[in-house]
């Protein structure tokens, strides 16, 4: 990474974060002591699911979707999370107040299937229950610059591969996908469906702006991203047009504005995709409308 480089989820440096406790299977540990096994199955293969949720005064924005989102994921990969929704939404609660955080803190849970007695795959052979973590650090997004994307070769998949709505620990596809990108010069790979149409990118929901429309993927291969929806529900609240369609390199390249969706930096403004500047490669009047709009709503 060079020093223009930059990414979605970059924040200021807190030294706060040297400090922080990191809740562990029902432990609050010093975070050199957050440890797991070499034999777990999420560092050995990946086996697990996770939820990044966001802090603003005081209040985790729209936990009880992100708590959905984890367990439906759960249940979609047979795992077991050994807590129910109280128990998970306590722990958060309690890692927040062993940190002392009151807003512009990031979280994120990790439920991986455990640890194995032997390094092979099999699911029975995670047999000790789940590990849980929570990662919860100050964290305020900072952006020098609007995001420049590349398109990439590597793209959001078939369900009947690995579904792309799954918020699995399994993100080889998408970091190869912003390697690719980094080796073009880009900050973040622009990722392509199953069809050729513009889908995502490796780490956020994906928009465009155009004749004042605001437009994103048809979802099918896409995280069903919390944020992404709540943009969508803000547009159509607010008399903006707003479609979830296919659409192309052409119609991205051509558009007034775009801006990228997700839980830490909410709406990120791009100002380049491909080596074209998009709109005048600042954010535009439109991004500024949605982000206004989200920031009331989230109570920002």
């Amino acid at each position: 990474m060079t020093d223009d480089h930059v990414t979605t989820h970059q924040a200021e440096d807190d030294a706060r974060n040297e400090r922080i406790l990191i809740w562990l299977n029902g432990r609050l540990v010093p975070k050199a002591q957050a440890t797991v096994s070499v034999y777990d199955s999420g560092f050995m293969l990946g086996d697990g699911v996770w939820e990044g949720i966001r802090l603003y005064n005081n209040r985790w924005t729209f936990l009880d979707e992100h708590i959905d989102r984890l367990f439906e994921a759960a249940r979609a990969i047979d795992l077991d999370i050994g807590m129910d929704r109280a128990g998970v939404i306590q722990a958060v609660l309690d890692t927040q107040a062993a940190n002392g955080m009151t807003t512009d803190a990031h979280a994120r849970l990790m439920v991986t299937r455990g640890v194995k007695i032997r390094p092979f795959q099999h699911p029975s052979l995670s047999r000790s229950g789940p590990t849980m973590a929570i990662i919860m650090e100050h964290s305020r997004p900072k952006l020098p610059r609007p995001i420049r994307l590349a398109t990439v070769p590597h793209i959001r998949g078939l369900p009947m591969s690995q579904d792309p709505k799954l918020n699995s620990h399994s993100k080889l596809n998408c970091i190869l996908a912003c390697i690719a990108a980094e080796k073009a010069g880009a900050d973040e790979a622009l990722m392509l469906d199953v069809h050729g149409f513009v889908n995502t990118t490796n780490a956020c929901n994906f928009f465009i702006v155009k004749k004042g429309q605001v437009w994103t993927s048809t979802g099918d291969y896409c995280m069903n991203g919390i944020t992404r929806q709540k943009v969508i529900d803000l547009c159509r609240a607010n008399a903006i047009p707003v479609f979830e369609r296919n659409f192309s390199l052409v119609d991205t390249y051509s558009a007034d504005e775009a801006f990228l969706t997700g839980t830490f930096g909410a709406q990120t403004p791009v100002g380049m995709i491909d080596g074209r500047q998009i709109g005048t490669g600042q954010m535009g009047p439109m991004t500024e409308r949605i982000r206004a709009l989200y920031k009331a709503l989230v109570g920002a």
